[in-house]
């Protein structure tokens, strides 16, 4: 299924709809896929403690370490004044692994994110990801396979995820030293 934010340009949208699903979302972000092969994460938090950009910046952070425990370096990007966002996590080559959309009502946020692991990549190739029509999707499974090295299980990714996005720890200290 594709979702989207109400504010995505129409153009983004595949041609023919009746080829894969697309749901309108109440989220920040533009058209992203959620199907098999895919961690979603959606989170519920409160953010009356901590701002919006602070907890975006610290679910890329942690899903960059968790990565990276996993051997697969990532990085986040700033997003150039007037650009598309790059909220997300990439390859160091630019290829995204990682989409990110939240809503935020009242102080919490829902939503979250989609890791590719291993989904059909072709079903990007339908639409304009997150409106970046330049961008290329990859996986971990992609990216493991281009340097040789067997794949994680989904529960080995879903433990590393899990053990870098635990909110009363780990945003509560990266957030606290920010301050410091």
């Amino acid at each position: 299924m594709i979702t989207f934010g109400r504010r995505t340009p129409p153009g983004d949208l595949p041609a023919d709809l009746s080829v894969i699903p697309t749901v309108e979302a109440d989220r920040g972000g533009n058209a992203t896929y959620h199907g098999p092969g895919q961690l979603v994460g959606y989170l519920v938090m409160d953010l009356r403690e901590w701002g919006p950009v602070d907890v975006v910046r610290w679910l890329e952070n942690g899903l960059i370490a968790a990565l990276a425990d996993l051997g697969f370096p990532a990085i986040r990007r700033d997003t150039p004044p007037g650009s598309a966002s790059l909220v997300g996590v990439w390859t160091p080559d630019h290829r995204k692994i990682v989409s990110i959309g939240m809503r935020i009502r009242g102080g919490i946020t829902t939503h979250g994110f989609a890791l590719n692991v291993d989904p059909d990549l072709a079903v990007f190739d339908s639409f304009i990801a997150c409106s970046l029509d330049d961008v290329a999707m990859t996986s971990l499974h992609q990216l493991a396979a281009e340097s040789g090295v067997h794949p994680p299980t989904d529960a080995e990714v879903r433990d590393a995820v899990a053990a870098h996005l635990r909110y009363s720890t780990s945003i509560s200290d990266e957030m606290g030293a920010r301050t410091a």
